[in-house]
C-alpha cells in the first residue's frame, strides 16, 4: 500500500521543528534538515522512531502545543511495531481473564503497511475533538425536523445513513465503523462495563432509547461498516477501498495495536487526550 494522503499527516512546521529540536538538536542548518525531512519519507521515517523523540513525547505536558495529533499518534504507532517485535503474544481480556494470544507477528505486519498505519494515525487523532452538528429534514410536506448529533454519537449516524443519499453515505459508514475500533482499541474497558456489571458479570439490564452494546456487538458493526465503506464507489476514488477491506477482515488484529498504545503509553491519560 502507498502512503495516504490524510491532510493531518503532512507534518507541519511545528512538527518539522519538534522531529529537528529533539532528534538532532545540535543540527547547523535546520532549514535544510527541515526540508529533507519533509520530502524524503526513509529519512522522515527514522526521525519519527527515534527513542527520544518518543520519550519527549511521554514527558511533555501539554504535547498537541507542540505537535499536531496526527504526528503524535504515528509517533505511538510505530512505537508499537517496534516494541511488539520484541515479545512473542499480545493480552485479550476475557472478563477478568488475561489469555495471551502469540499474533505479534501478524500485527507487525499490518502496521507495516505504510496507508493503513496513516489512517490509524488520522483516525486516533480525529477522536481528539468531537464536532456537533445540526441540520434539518423534510418529514412532511410542510414540515422539517431538527436534527443535532455529534460524531461520537453512534446510534445517531445509524439512524441518519437511511436519512442521507446514497453518494454521502460513505463518510458516515467510515464514521461508525471507526468509533468501533476506536472503543475497543482504547476504552475497551467502556465496552464491557456498559454491557456487564464489572464484578459479577451479569448483563445490564436495558433501557427504552438505551441500547446496550458489547464487545463482540462492536466488532461485528465494526466489521460490517468498514465492508459497506470499502464497498462505496467514492471509497475507490479516494484510493481508501484496500484500506477499508483490510480493516473489515483483520478488524481483531487492527485493535491490539491500539490496545497496546492504551495500556503501555497512556494509561490513564487516555482520558486527558480523548476527552
Amino acid at each position: 500500500m502507498a502512503r495516504s494522503k490524510f491532510g493531518s499527516l503532512r507534518l507541519s512546521d511545528k512538527d518539522l521543528d519538534f522531529l529537528v529540536e529533539t532528534a538532532s538538536p545540535g543540527v547547523i542548518d535546520k532549514p535544510k534538515l527541515k526540508q529533507i525531512i519533509g520530502e524524503d519519507e526513509k529519512f522522515r521515517n527514522t526521525f519519527i522512531e527515534d527513542e527520544k523523540v518518543f520519550r519527549r513525547l511521554m514527558d511533555e505536558e501539554e504535547i498537541f502545543l507542540k505537535i499536531s495529533p496526527g504526528l503524535f499518534f504515528e509517533i505511538l504507532l510505530r512505537k508499537v511495531a517496534r516494541d511488539l517485535k520484541e515479545v512473542s503474544y499480545t493480552i485479550e481480556k476475557t472478563g477478568a481473564a488475561k489469555i495471551p494470544v502469540f499474533d505479534t507477528k501478524d500485527v507487525v505486519e499490518l502496521l507495516g503497511k505504510e496507508s493503513l498505519l496513516d489512517y490509524l494515525a488520522d483516525m486516533l487523532s480525529s477522536f481528539t475533538r468531537v464536532e456537533t452538528y445540526a441540520f434539518s429534514i423534510q418529514v412532511g410536506k410542510h414540515l422539517f425536523e431538527n436534527i443535532r448529533f455529534n460524531d461520537l454519537d453512534m446510534f445517531s449516524l445509524m439512524a441518519l445513513c437511511d436519512e442521507v443519499a446514497d453518494e454521502h453515505r460513505l463518510g458516515f459508514y467510515k464514521r461508525i465503523a471507526d468509533i468501533c475500533l476506536f472503543i475497543l482499541g482504547i476504552f475497551p474497558d467502556y465496552a464491557e462495563n456498559d454491557y456487564r456489571y464489572p464484578f459479577s458479570g451479569q448483563l445490564r439490564p436495558s433501557f427504552r432509547g438505551r441500547v446496550r452494546m458489547g464487545a463482540e456487538d462492536y466488532e461485528k458493526e465494526g466489521r460490517n461498516f468498514y465492508r459497506l465503506a470499502a464497498e462505496h464507489p467514492s471509497a475507490r476514488e479516494l484510493d481508501l477501498s484496500d484500506v477499508f477491506w483490510t480493516l473489515h477482515e483483520a478488524f481483531p488484529r487492527a485493535r491490539k495495536p491500539l490496545n497496546f498504545i492504551a495500556e503501555h503509553y497512556l494509561q490513564y491519560k487516555r482520558y486527558r487526550f480523548f476527552g
